[in-house]
């Protein structure tokens, strides 16, 4: 059997922490910020904890190898 290989889009967006979570940028900040409330914009600075539901199909199918 080939390797499974790691999705590029994936690689992209997603990274594991060294507890074995999956980190991710928040989304809704990109464009129209003055239309967006600033506690919203105060919330999506920096990265998330994807959850654990969400993370267990990220490991399996888009990152095997993280």
């Amino acid at each position: 059997m080939p390797k499974m290989k790691t999705k590029s889009g994936a690689k992209k967006r997603f990274r594991i922490t060294g507890s074995g979570k999956v980190r991710f940028n928040s989304a809704y900040k990109r464009h129209m910020l003055i239309n967006k409330p600033q506690k919203m914009k105060r919330q999506h600075r920096g990265t998330e904890i994807l959850s654990d539901s969400d993370a267990k199909v990220v490991l399996k199918h888009y990152l095997p190898n993280g």
